[in-house]
């Protein structure tokens, strides 16, 4: 299959094809075998076509969570740590992440804002405050990130899971990648994820846990801010989603 890409003045193919070559030396089978890349003014990746049915949609089985996380897993400790370090930081780092946010919360109306949105907004923005540098300061576990949380890009064969899309990765750390997954609204907008079921596959170290902790924290406010900004005209979730995000980022702060 060819993938063609809408937009790539961010380094999108470069990190795509670095990631699927490192990949299919490291990981073989987990991701599309690079084939050919066109890294010219349209650029366009040629690589294998995998089976298998996105996990969004779906109500999880246990048996779907537990590839999952080896998958995950799997992608994680794929490149060795002597490749890893040299690699570039996954595109949406949390440093760059805290920085996205203060500029959105200052720029930011809460005009005719759904009371909860308003409150959530509020208690988000005061725990980003106080806790913004320690995060960006403090980064966790070394892995390679796929840096896009998105079920959809998961694909179940009826055995495995593999991965699609690479576009954001990079060099990462294991708690941040583990709320992207938990935390990207198609865990739950549309699909049943059993967050805790799938984080019990994880063994977490004390550090990793407050992180991991701290993270969804943070995405969980960045979603909250993203889905404020969408289209009243032509919205990209089912119409309530901003008001239970809010509910979800409030469960997260308290």
């Amino acid at each position: 299959m060819i993938k063609r890409f809408r937009s790539w003045e961010r380094g999108e193919p470069e990190a795509e094809w670095r990631a699927l070559t490192l990949l299919a030396k490291y990981a073989p089978g987990l991701a599309p075998h690079p084939l050919h890349a066109e890294l010219t003014a349209y650029p366009a990746i040629t690589m294998s076509r995998l089976p298998g049915t996105p996990l969004r949609g779906q109500t999880l089985t246990s048996q779907q969570l537990a590839m999952l996380a080896e998958a995950i897993t799997t992608l994680h400790a794929a490149v060795p740590a002597r490749v890893l370090e040299d690699l570039a930081p996954r595109r949406g780092h949390p440093a760059q992440i805290i920085d996205l946010l203060r500029s959105w919360c200052a720029e930011l109306s809460l005009h005719d804002a759904d009371p909860e949105v308003t409150q959530a907004f509020q208690a988000g923005k005061a725990w980003l405050d106080l806790t913004g540098e320690e995060i960006a300061e403090n980064p966790g576990t070394p892995v390679f990130g796929i840096g896009d949380g998105n079920l959809a890009n998961c694909l179940w064969d009826g055995s495995r899971i593999r991965l699609v899309d690479f576009e954001e990765s990079g060099r990462s750390d294991r708690a941040f990648e583990l709320a992207e997954v938990t935390e990207h609204v198609s865990a739950w907008v549309d699909t049943d994820l059993d967050v805790l079921a799938l984080l019990g596959h994880f063994a977490l170290t004390p550090a990793e846990t407050r992180r991991l902790r701290d993270c969804r924290r943070l995405l969980a406010l960045t979603w909250l801010i993203m889905l404020m900004h969408d289209d009243p005209v032509h919205p990209r979730n089912p119409s309530g989603t901003v008001e239970r995000q809010a509910a979800r980022l409030l469960t997260r702060l308290g």
